[in-house]
Order: structure tokens, then C-alpha cells, then sequence
């Protein structure tokens, strides 16, 4: 499992495959000691390593990852936000996440003020009843708070530290962004659902 607390920024060198399956090589200078076979989450997306050397490396991304995410943008200069597997026993600074994106946001509009900046998305109409005002939500693999809720409108407060270190530093309005909600939500729909 994921928290969502971001370790680095890692730059997409290069993007191989077809419709079908693509192959990621991803430079990480924050990840160190990568092993093969172990989870990272790019932009959110659970995936393994494939192969590395020293701060490369590489990774399979199947065609249904592709169409559910916005992997498939990928280019060779894409910024993206990596975070290791949280070892058990670990931190869990963030939320609870799988690494499994429930769809795609886009970006609505960007509110920069002195000391913060809004950012809303408009999230899939179908995803919206699992999210709630100051509940959490995973955007691009960054843990958040939704500050405000307005149908599938989210709104998101992201204080100088997070536009540094992750991707929404640079992102503009139009940008799609990977949406992971709460997994106990989903848990506790299918539960009641099955004794309603």
C-alpha cells in the first residue's frame, strides 16, 4: 500500500510499446537501492520494476492501466511523483491508498493566494458520492483534504511545500490527474448495499 506522501519527482526519459502495453524508463535521483520486482507509484499508479541501474529504471504498464489513467500521456520529459510501497510497520502520513486509480480528474481551475493555492477538479460524476468535505482523496498519488465539495467539483488547498515537491507546482488548467478514492468508502457501499 501507498500514503500518499510524495519522495520524489522522477522525469519520464522514455515511453516504448503500443496500444496494447507500454514500457516506462523513468529517471528517480531521490529513490535510492531500487529492487527489482518492488511497487512505486507514478502519478498514482501502482507499477513494478521491470529492470534498473542505479537511478533508473524501468516498467510495464498493461493497456487497461493505460486507458484508466493518464499514463497513456506520457512523454519523454513528463515530471511525474513516485512513492515507494509503505513498509509494514511504516508511517502513514498521508491516507490509505492501493495504487488502483478509480479515473481521471481535469484540472478546472488554479486560485493562487499568498500563502496557498486552490486547485478544483472536476472528478467523474460516479466517483464523486465517495468523496466528502475534509475527507481525504488521492490526486495524481498526492494524499489531499478536500477542502470543498460542490457536486464532482473537488477543491484541494495545497500549502508552498506541496506545489514543490510534487507535479501540481506546474500544473495548469486542462491538466488530467489520476483520482484514487477512499477505499474504506467503497468497502462500507458494498457492505450495506448487501443488507439494505
Amino acid at each position: 500500500m501507498f500514503t500518499g506522501i510524495v519522495e520524489s519527482l522522477g522525469t519520464v526519459t522514455e515511453v516504448t510499446g503500443s496500444e496494447a502495453s507500454a514500457r516506462l524508463t523513468i529517471e528517480a535521483p531521490g529513490l535510492t537501492h531500487l529492487v527489482h520486482g518492488e511497487s512505486i507509484a507514478v502519478q498514482g499508479v501502482c507499477l513494478t520494476v521491470a529492470s534498473h541501474e542505479g537511478s533508473t529504471w524501468t516498467a510495464d504498464v498493461m493497456r487497461v492501466t493505460l486507458e484508466t489513467s493518464s499514463l497513456g500521456g506520457l512523454v519523454a520529459g513528463s515530471q511525474v511523483n513516485l512513492e515507494r510501497a509503505t513498509p509494514a510497520g511504516g508511517r502513514l502520513g498521508g491516507h490509505i491508498m492501493q495504487g488502483h486509480v478509480d479515473g481521471v480528474a481535469t484540472l478546472a481551475a488554479r486560485d493562487a493566494q499568498a500563502e496557498w493555492t486552490d486547485l478544483t477538479f472536476e472528478i467523474p460524476a460516479d466517483l464523486a458520492r465517495y468523496v466528502v468535505r475534509k475527507g481525504s482523496i488521492a490526486l495524481n498519488g498526492v494524499s489531499l483534504t478536500v477542502a470543498e465539495l460542490d457536486d464532482n467539483r473537488v477543491t484541494v488547498s495545497l500549502i508552498p511545500t506541496t506545489l514543490a515537491e510534487t507535479t501540481f507546482g506546474a500544473a495548469r488548467v486542462g491538466d488530467r490527474a489520476n483520482v484514487e478514492v477512499d477505499v474504506v468508502a467503497k468497502y462500507v457501499e458494498k457492505l450495506v448495499a448487501a443488507h439494505a
